[in-house]
């Protein structure tokens, strides 16, 4: 297929509704990451926690609690990695099943006749996104057994700036692992908002939204953010 072929694959609104999608999902990530908000943020106030796990671990002799919560944290990771694998390989089967999926779909209200090469390319995005979960599921796994490689090299005894110095690493890795763990997460919600592509790119669009407004209001204005910021203040 020429890549002129490609294009043509796609209704005008199909494309404004993909980059639409593609702008939310990464513009998100970005303002929550970066900072570009100027807002107070989950993100961030999760990290000082890591950083202060840090500093309390470096007080505790042996730190079995501390491997504890590390180990505490596995299960979530392999459960979402091994769940996304079963996604793409039900989505591959789905392929073999185009007719059938695109008739239920067309029985839903907002629907719109749409070619079989229009289903199958949503439907290898979609897997394309879910594929994209499942590496920042396992690279975050990796970073985890990372953090627990770092914490078996924080010495017993050391002076004050090199312990602030292990304290620091201990969050900065602890909090790479997390935001991978975030972004896997956001690839599923996204996801969601791809099978409402296979419907109508107008509920694309509008689920796109819907999807990018939740997220920010957990992000940004959450009851669990107030209780962190408030408890910090006081």
């Amino acid at each position: 297929m020429s890549f002129a072929n490609f294009l043509t694959k796609f209704y005008w609104l199909d494309w404004i509704a993909l980059t639409w999608f593609l702008a939310c999902w990464f513009g998100y990530e970005q303002v929550v990451e970066r900072g570009w908000s100027g807002r107070t943020t989950l993100h961030e106030e999760t990290h000082k926690l890591r950083l202060g796990w840090g500093r309390v671990m470096l007080a505790r002799n042996p730190r079995i609690v501390d491997v504890a919560l590390i180990g505490n944290l596995l299960p979530s990771l392999s459960f979402y990695a091994n769940t996304s694998i079963y996604i793409i390989a039900a989505l591959f089967a789905a392929l073999g099943t185009m007719d059938q999926l695109m008739s239920a779909a067309s029985e839903l209200p907002f629907s719109r006749v749409i070619s079989r090469e229009s289903a199958e390319l949503k439907l290898l995005i979609l897997m394309g996104v879910f594929v994209i979960a499942y590496f920042k599921f396992t690279w975050s796994l990796r970073q985890f057994n990372l953090l627990s490689i770092t914490l078996g090299s924080v010495p017993q005894e050391a002076d004050e700036d090199e312990m602030e110095k292990h304290a620091q690493k201990f969050a900065a890795v602890n909090s790479c692992a997390g935001n991978d763990f975030n972004r896997g997460l956001r690839a599923y919600y996204f996801g969601m908002a791809v099978m409402s592509w296979l419907v109508s790119p107008w509920l694309f669009i509008f689920s796109t939204a819907v999807i990018v407004i939740v997220l920010a209001r957990r992000e940004f204005f959450s009851p669990v953010l107030k209780a962190l910021t408030d408890y910090r203040e006081g």
